[in-house]
């Protein structure tokens, strides 16, 4: 049972919407800060804190994964609650039921909205992210500039706290919006316990870079994470150095003075390497068409991308892709 009744009123409660397919590291990941945090040890007596899984209609809400949870309220009066937690999945299928809408533009103008995962995506839908500031994950970035051109986005950090909504880019980096509101509503002992009953160090600040992007170098320079970020978002719409330096509020000079340092090498041959680096992955697992990738890592050619490709890596996008066939073909059983 995910709720029960406190011994006394807790200092915070929390309501869940979830919506169809949602992610289920994203709402474990809150509700299992909250239950830790809640209790003294690993009790788990909602105390201290306490939640609800919502539903206008009662019936069991199928995450992405094929696992059901029941809701445990209806729903109640929004203001009941300190905060109400929109847990989204998948974009293909984020649609909230017309109750649950209406629900949450009532709870707007009472209680503070929580957008996880792509929970960001419904309550902007709804029109409740005008003039506020939304965290995406790096992965559904275009998406989200795509349908709300006019909305602020970053996907430079963990979460954004922008007063009356609060929006995360989901995965483990929820444990650190979960926390950040436990040390609020509760103390700092109680939200640094739960993180380490679950194995984290310590509740990581808003402003953390999301993860830096994979095949590539790695450093802790904040200033280097966000300008990385920044590049792998725009691989097929290489940004100039003037544009990096200026997100990252740093001189082009200075930036580069600091990926030499960090990565021994300029912005520019950074996003050089991350981009082939790119093809190399989309080559040998996707069937995408070798002009088609070319295009989507920034080459405006595929004579260009292909003797790029074959200085790096010693052979080209064909030959690649031809031993990727080959071995994926090798790795299939031959029935007899």
């Amino acid at each position: 049972m995910l709720n029960a009744i406190p011994l006394k009123k807790p200092r915070l409660s929390v309501g869940f919407v979830l919506a169809p397919n949602f992610t289920m590291l994203a709402f474990s990941a809150f509700i299992d800060t909250l239950r830790l945090a809640a209790d003294d040890g690993d009790r788990s007596r909602p105390i201290h804190c306490t939640w609800s899984v919502l539903s206008h209609d009662m019936r069991p809400i199928k995450a992405s994964c094929g696992v059901e949870v029941t809701p445990t309220a209806g729903l109640d009066d929004p203001a009941t609650f300190d905060y109400i937690v929109v847990v989204g999945g998948l974009l293909t299928s984020l649609k909230l039921p017309p109750a649950m809408n209406d629900y949450l533009k009532r709870a707007a103008d009472k209680v503070p909205l929580v957008g996880i995962c792509t929970g960001s995506f419904a309550i902007a839908r709804l029109g409740l992210m005008k003039g506020r500031r939304t965290c995406v994950s790096w992965y559904v970035h275009a998406d989200f500039t795509n349908e709300f051109p006019d909305l602020q986005v970053s996907s430079d950090e963990l979460f954004i706290d922008d007063g009356d909504r609060l929006t995360c880019a989901g995965g483990t980096s929820v444990v650190h919006l979960a926390a950040y509101l436990v040390e609020r509503h509760c103390d700092k002992a109680r939200a640094a316990k739960a993180m380490r009953i679950m194995i984290e160090h310590a509740p990581l600040p808003a402003k953390t870079p999301q993860p830096q992007p994979l095949f590539t170098r790695t450093t802790e320079d904040i200033r280097v994470r966000k300008a990385m970020l920044l590049i792998e978002r725009h691989l097929s719409d290489p940004l100039p150095t003037e544009f990096i330096a200026q997100h990252v509020n740093v001189s082009v000079r200075h930036l580069e003075r600091l990926f030499q340092a960090e990565l021994g090498m300029s912005p520019l041959a950074f996003a050089f390497e991350l981009r082939l680096n790119n093809a190399l992955n989309l080559l040998t697992s996707t069937r995408s068409s070798i002009i088609d990738i070319a295009l989507q890592c920034g080459f405006l050619s595929n004579s260009h991308f292909s003797r790029c490709f074959r200085n790096q890596y010693g052979k080209t996008p064909s030959q690649v892709r031809e031993e990727a066939s080959g071995k994926a073909a090798a790795a299939v059983p031959v029935l007899w």
